[in-house]
């Protein structure tokens, strides 16, 4: 079973591979995040030169509406690629997915709502040692001033 970190490094980096493989780039930087049912996916860094240029140059709205009804279409033609490629890190169905880019940052948001909460293993870092004592378990009626010394500074 993978921990939640795992499961994120790998939407991560499929979605990275995604982005090079169909859209022609790869983003600058791409971060997911586990919240319970949902996979929240934020690429950086995905426009091309060309599509820089497109959004640039045409009149009002047209490059920006042009490119994100492309990038839409692009990405419904890739949904099950992309759903499967989710349910295969996660072990839990795409129930649906969102997305949206912006054409003045370059920045692109995929949402993925599951079936279900993907079940994971608490990592060990985030794991508490049994031998380390909680805050709450320190109470200051057992501290005695008396036996408190500050070792002398060349012994720290």
């Amino acid at each position: 079973m993978k921990t939640q970190g795992e499961i994120e490094s790998e939407v991560s980096e499929g979605m990275g591979r995604f982005e090079q493989e169909y859209m022609g780039r790869g983003p600058k930087d791409a971060r997911a995040h586990l919240i319970g049912d949902l996979i929240v996916v934020r690429l950086s860094g995905v426009l091309t030169t060309a599509e820089q240029h497109l959004v640039k140059t045409l009149p009002g709205d047209k490059g920006r509406d042009l490119l994100k009804e492309v990038r839409s279409h692009l990405i419904e033609i890739a949904r099950p690629t992309i759903e499967g490629m989710i349910k295969g890190i996660t072990g839990v169905s795409v129930v649906s997915m969102h997305h949206d880019i912006s054409t003045s940052t370059g920045e692109e948001v995929v949402l993925f709502t599951l079936a279900e909460p993907p079940a994971f293993r608490e990592s060990k870092k985030n794991k508490p040692a049994e031998s380390r004592q909680t805050f709450e378990s320190y109470r200051t009626s057992d501290f005695d001033p008396a036996r408190a010394r500050l070792a002398p500074l060349s012994q720290r």
